[in-house]
């Protein structure tokens, strides 16, 4: 499979919420052997072998990602992300994939709030060659003004693809902006357009200088391989590299929200459609919170498949809605966690409508509760979903490197679904009445402006668009 940057939010959300709980019912995968070294500069390397197949994901983690950020110099992670194929000493600008490619490989890269990532899938005899590029460009990128001139263009082209051209990205972007108004969970991981404008190389390279260590960085590597022979391909290639400090790494909390935050975004388009959420914990002490996973089974409660609550009661029963959904996402490096509901109304239905009927529909929860019966469909939902996701190699690294670099443990795969398991249906309504409030709640609303005569909306309406 080829990974996009624009599927971030729908991974980050398999990857807590559908992905876990497989590990115990895949025998084969339950049988994988994972092992984790430390090198001397202080790279860590973790290898999960499984030999069903001749084939090897490798990919190499930063943890940094646009919650390091600045103001003024926000997307630098990402266009630091694209000069990252621009060439070292010794491969030429754009040599990088067709090298790969070469060797029957494929490779990609991808940028999130609190990591960026760089992968490749290749046959297992081709593991030496992945491992010696991912080297070579983590110490000698060649960070010049006209290939940062190029680039720094294709990012803009492609914030405007993405974003500026799709009315439902915009309401994301302006939501995300409206719940966090301290915290850089806040800020575009594509950057704010001025920003990207006024970028200079030098940003680039302070950020690649800064960040791209090995002391900063994670190998994962899957497949048909074996760990010691993994072990000394690092230490040949990645062993020698020098590290350095890191830059001391504050806390960034979001204040108390105390009252509810609402935003209209006009733009072009046939649907309306709204984003709203909710400050929520995120996971921090594995052992003891609970919060987290009773906010996960709250979210499958709303919207988990079709009988799920939001769907049967306001999609199919009340036809208000063509779509509405529910994201949680416990995994955050930034501590700091959104429980968000999207959706478009029906045709002859307002925003405003579907908003109460969301809302209405939560007081029920906090009124009623949830059900023995939804509480067992949820938790067997995850589990039979999550089966055929666990079986590809490429699933199982994207798993373990999003873990370790938002700074919890892929060992935490064996204790999730104990945990999972272990929450009542009390604690479902009580996570419901403590965080679905008004006053912790920001919504933004995209009002449909009305197009010209034959003319397309920017671009399909329909993707509903969690997280972050």
């Amino acid at each position: 499979m080829q990974f996009q940057k624009e599927d971030i939010p729908l991974l980050n959300r398999l990857l807590t919420r559908r992905l876990l709980v497989a590990w115990l019912f895949f025998p084969l995968l339950a049988l994988a052997e994972t092992h984790e070294f430390k090198l001397d500069n202080g790279m860590r390397i973790i290898v999960q072998e499984d030999h069903r197949s001749p084939v090897v994901v490798s990919q190499v983690w930063y943890q940094a990602g646009s919650i390091d950020e600045v103001n003024g110099k926000t997307g630098v992670a990402h266009v630091l992300e694209h000069m990252m194929f621009k060439g070292t000493k010794t491969i030429p600008p754009g040599q990088f994939s067709r090298i790969v490619a070469a060797a029957g490989g494929r490779e990609n890269a991808f940028t999130g709030a609190d990591y960026t990532a760089y992968y490749q899938q290749l046959e297992k005899s081709q593991l030496p060659l992945s491992i010696r590029l991912e080297a070579d460009r983590m110490t000698n990128l060649q960070l010049t003004q006209e290939e940062f001139a190029k680039e720094i263009n294709v990012v803009m082209e492609e914030r405007r693809w993405r974003t500026e051209d799709n009315p439902q990205a915009v309401v994301n972007e302006q939501f995300q902006a409206l719940a966090y108004t301290a915290h850089p969970y806040g800020r575009p991981i594509v950057g704010w357009m001025k920003d990207l404008q006024n970028m200079t190389v030098d940003d680039a390279r302070e950020w690649y200088q800064t960040w791209y260590v090995p002391n900063n960085a994670i190998l994962v590597v899957v497949g048909d391989v074996e760990a010691e022979e993994v072990l000394k391909l690092a230490r040949k290639h990645f062993g020698p590299l020098k590290p350095r400090a890191l830059p001391p790494r504050k806390p960034q909390a979001e204040p108390e929200q105390n009252g509810t935050r609402r935003a209209i975004v006009k733009e072009k388009a046939e649907l309306p459609y709204l984003l709203m959420g909710y400050h929520v914990p995120v996971l921090e002490d594995v052992d003891n919170d609970w919060e987290p996973y009773a906010l996960e089974i709250l979210a499958g409660v709303l919207d988990g498949n079709a009988s799920a609550r939001l769907n049967q009661n306001l999609v199919r029963n009340q036809k208000i809605a063509i779509n509405v959904g529910a994201g949680y996402d416990l995994i955050q490096r930034g501590k700091s966690g959104l429980f968000e509901i999207d959706g478009s109304p029906s045709e002859g239905r307002t925003a405003a409508e579907l908003e109460e009927a969301i809302l209405q529909e939560i007081e029920k929860i906090k009124q009623q509760g949830v059900t023995d019966d939804e509480l067992k469909r949820v938790k067997a939902q995850v589990i039979a979903g999550d089966i055929y996701q666990r079986d590809s190699m490429f699933y199982q690294a994207m798993q373990i490197g999003r873990l370790e670099t938002t700074g919890y443990s892929w060992r935490f795969l064996d204790k999730y679904p104990d945990k999972l398991a272990a929450v009542t249906t009390e604690q479902v309504q009580q996570v419901a009445k403590k965080y679905l409030n008004r006053d912790n709640m920001a919504i933004a609303i995209l009002d449909p402006q009305p197009l010209a005569p034959g003319e397309k909306p920017k671009q399909p309406q329909g993707e509903l668009q969690h997280a972050h």
